[in-house]
């Protein structure tokens, strides 16, 4: 059965770890698969977080574009983690809209019957609208070929 990962969740051995400051170290910092420490590490979780909503399209839409630019950003002051961060929360805006979009209240497992997955497809369809708007400008972010470069140089340096 398909279980939440956050069940069997290991903080010691997670590489991200909230008293760091990844501006002042990011020698410690990894980039890690998907959205993978986005809601720990600092100072970035503070700069960016604040403008993360993804309610309805308008709300994403603000949102994507205040990130993007904060991507843009870092980007130009060859903050690799900062940028990366950026693009983690336009990702993570893509998959919790479209969580939203598929799930009632964003639930994807019932806590009270051993974890099992809720059935798909009674979410709201106002969050899937939301979910595109983040989608194109997280490829965008990705496809992004000064962060690209960096991304591979920082993976090559640190892993």
């Amino acid at each position: 059965m398909d279980k939440p990962s956050y069940l069997n969740f290991n903080k010691k051995d997670y590489p991200w770890k909230p008293d760091i400051d990844y501006r002042e170290h990011p020698e410690l910092y990894k980039v890690g698969k998907g959205e993978q420490g986005v809601l720990v590490c600092e100072p970035y979780k503070t700069e960016i977080g604040q403008y993360w909503r993804f309610k309805d399209v308008e709300a994403a839409t603000e949102s994507s574009e205040k990130i993007t630019v904060l991507f843009h950003d870092y980007l130009a002051k060859e903050d690799f983690v900062g940028a990366d961060m950026a693009r983690k929360y336009l990702q993570m805006g893509y998959t919790r809209a479209r969580r939203y979009a598929n799930y009632k209240g964003g639930k994807k497992y019932d806590k009270e019957n051993n974890y099992m997955p809720l059935e798909r497809g009674n979410g709201e369809a106002e969050k899937a609208a939301a979910a595109e708007v983040f989608y194109g400008k997280w490829k965008r972010a990705e496809s992004d070929t000064c962060y690209a470069a960096m991304k591979k140089e920082w993976k090559e340096k640190y892993g």
